[in-house]
C-alpha cells in the first residue's frame, strides 16, 4: 500500500468538518475533534457497507477507508507525542529535584568542614 499521506495529497482528499478541510488541516485539530471526524466517517462506512459474500470495493469505500486510516494515524501520532511530552516533563522535574537535593547535601558537607579546611579551600580558589 502506498503511503496514505502521499495518496491524500495526490488525490486532494478532503474531510467534512465545519465545511471541507484538507488533510493538512487535520494536524491542527485536537484529538477530540479528530475523534468526531472518525465517528462520522465510521458511521458513513457502516451505512454504505452491506453484508455480502461478494464484497465489491467501490471508490466511495476506498475513499472512506483511506480517510479513516489518515485520521487514525494522526490521532495515534498525536497521542504518542503527548506521552513523550509527559515523560520528558517527569524526567525534567525528577532531575531538578535531584539537583536540589545534591546542592543541599553539598552545602551541608561544607558546613561540617572546620574553619581551617574552609580557609584552605578558599585560598586554593
Amino acid at each position: 500500500m502506498r503511503n496514505i499521506f502521499e495518496k491524500a495529497t495526490k488525490d486532494k482528499i478532503r474531510f467534512e468538518y465545519k465545511g471541507q478541510i484538507s488533510t493538512e488541516d487535520l494536524w491542527d485539530l485536537s484529538v477530540t475533534e479528530l475523534d468526531t471526524i472518525f465517528k462520522k466517517l465510521n458511521s458513513k462506512k457502516k451505512q454504505i457497507t452491506e453484508d455480502s459474500l461478494l464484497e465489491v470495493k467501490t471508490s466511495e469505500n476506498v475513499l472512506l477507508n483511506t480517510q479513516i486510516k489518515i485520521v487514525t494515524s494522526i490521532v495515534e501520532q498525536k497521542l504518542a507525542e503527548k506521552e513523550m511530552q509527559v515523560a520528558f516533563k517527569e524526567r525534567k522535574e525528577k532531575k531538578e529535584k535531584i539537583m536540589e537535593i545534591l546542592a543541599s547535601k553539598q552545602d551541608s558537607d561544607l558546613k561540617e568542614k572546620s574553619t581551617e579546611e574552609l580557609q584552605e579551600m578558599l585560598n586554593s580558589l
